[in-house]
């Protein structure tokens, strides 16, 4: 469950989120236009879109399976009947006047989403995810002061996403969203491109003070950054507390993050529901799922990435916090998997991912599918660091070749003669003789009589120091559990 974050100058946190992510079908939710990204304005817009006179919306069978999809994926109840709704208003990139949803019967209904802050496991609950159509898009540049209108995205399908206000701090927030974006991309229902708005947030945001009722809330909008929603709702937060605290009181606003100056500005007074005028559609019928169609697509599903965490922490004895981070994309667990049964080391791949080859892969801006060095490579390098072969200190500087060279296949074999061909150009082979290493300790004992009488004394920091002698005569080769093994031995 989740856990109360502490308290920002005396005030609790409040936070819901809805996410309107853009399903991945490749026409509208009622209409057989096209949903393809960068297309020139008002090319992929049909009379259904543009709503003209005599028209009448078709209900699309794949957004309805992509519903389903989430709603098993989240264990929700998908609704055997569902309706769709007008929800009127008045904006120039709305051409019906209204926008299709769903209000008070949605097609997935409850859910939850767990993910780690850290090591903490929380969890949110979900009140609801329901179909709806995508307005069009406001154009406001090289206009020459005029609004332009492309309707282009009339139409797109959405399941939007709603959270009860179980969030208590922007990291939460931010930790629930790469959660939910890890899911819906893993499940196939969308692309989760955020700079082209098919994974856009809406953070609702109040304080109170503990024990007391829900504060006004203060919803920012369109949020397609993780960065930018911890930005936003840690500045938002603070701006409703010194309001109160100076004996302001929070209206309920649509508010907007302007990542320039970091603060968050009022866009417009927020709209209740009843403002919206709900009924429901009279072109669309009830929208009918019988159990045989729920089936269906369950027996489709992959395995989600809740229940590989739990077989990775089964079968190869990772931490929970370490298996949910091998599991953050497909991509990213098939070459842990990959990895760990061809090393069979999943815990020492499982650090190398999560430290060298991450910290590698975000300084270049790619994704594990674009990792220049195979899971087969990276399995026989760690390879030669659990046999002793190297030290980690030696891997890092193979792996280095492995990412900049060329010539190399995703053989394990091949890996294999390539890294000890590496290795000893180098000079990186470690000195794991016995007999060799114990001439050079006999040696650093009488050269530090010192910190040798300081650890008879008691004293464990002096032990470090003479392993670090014995290390320093190897020029690093030593190895160093070989060496600190020795080392006790003949200090008895």
């Amino acid at each position: 469950m989740s856990l109360p974050s502490p308290l920002v100058r005396g005030f609790e946190v409040v936070i819901g989120i809805e996410t309107h992510a853009q399903l991945s079908t490749h026409s509208k939710i009622f209409s057989g236009s096209s949903t393809a990204f960068g297309a020139a304005p008002n090319t992929q817009a049909s009379p259904v879109d543009l709503a003209l006179p005599g028209t009448l919306p078709v209900l699309n069978r794949g957004a309805v399976e992509r519903a389903i999809r989430f709603g098993l994926a989240v264990n929700a109840t998908v609704a055997p009947v569902s309706i769709f709704a007008r929800k009127n208003y008045f904006y120039p990139d709305l051409p019906k006047g209204y926008q299709i949803s769903q209000y008070e019967t949605p097609v997935v209904q409850g859910g939850r989403v767990e993910f780690f802050v850290g090591e903490v496991r929380h969890s949110v609950n979900l009140t609801r995810a329901h179909l709806e159509e995508d307005a069009g898009k406001s154009l406001h540049e090289d206009y020459q002061g005029k609004t332009g209108i492309d309707l282009n995205r009339a139409g797109t399908p959405l399941l939007e996403i709603v959270t009860e206000p179980d969030m208590r701090g922007s990291r939460e927030a931010v930790e629930y969203a790469k959660e939910l974006h890890r899911l819906v991309t893993w499940i196939g229902i969308c692309d989760g491109n955020m700079q082209e708005g098919s994974f856009r947030c809406d953070a609702n945001v109040s304080v109170r003070r503990p024990g007391a009722p829900y504060g006004t809330r203060r919803e920012i909008k369109n949020l397609n950054s993780f960065k930018f929603m911890q930005q936003a709702i840690d500045y938002e937060v603070q701006w409703q507390i010194d309001l109160i605290e100076d004996g302001g009181a929070v209206r309920q606003a649509t508010v907007l993050f302007d990542p320039d100056s970091g603060e968050t500005r009022a866009m417009r007074s927020k709209e209740d529901a009843n403002d919206y005028r709900y009924f429901p559609d009279p072109d669309l019928p009830p929208l009918v799922i019988a159990p045989e169609w729920i089936e269906s697509v369950r027996t489709q599903m992959p395995e989600l990435p809740a229940l590989m965490a739990a077989r990775f922490q089964r079968d190869y004895g990772l931490p929970a916090s370490d298996a949910a981070l091998m599991t953050q994309g497909k991509a990213f667990s098939a070459y842990f998997e990959a990895a760990a049964k061809s090393s069979g080391q999943p815990k020492l791949v499982a650090n190398w991912l999560m430290g060298e080859v991450s910290r590698r892969l975000n300084a270049q801006g790619l994704d594990i599918a674009a990792c220049p060095v195979p899971a087969a490579w990276l399995a026989a390098l760690l390879g030669r660091v659990s046999d002793g072969t190297i030290s980690n200190n030696g891997a890092r500087q193979v792996f280095d070749a492995l990412w900049t060279g060329d010539g190399q296949g995703d053989d394990g074999a091949d890996a294999a003669a390539w890294i000890d061909a590496v290795i000893k150009a180098r000079g990186l082979k470690q000195m794991s003789d016995s007999g060799e290493l114990s001439a050079i300790i006999d040696a650093v004992i009488a050269a530090n009589a010192k910190s040798v009488d300081e650890y008879r004394a008691g004293k464990e920091k002096a032990f470090n120091a003479l392993v670090g002698q014995a290390m320093k005569v190897t020029q690093g080769k030593g190895n160093p559990a070989l060496v600190g093994e020795l080392l006790k031995q003949k200090l008895g």
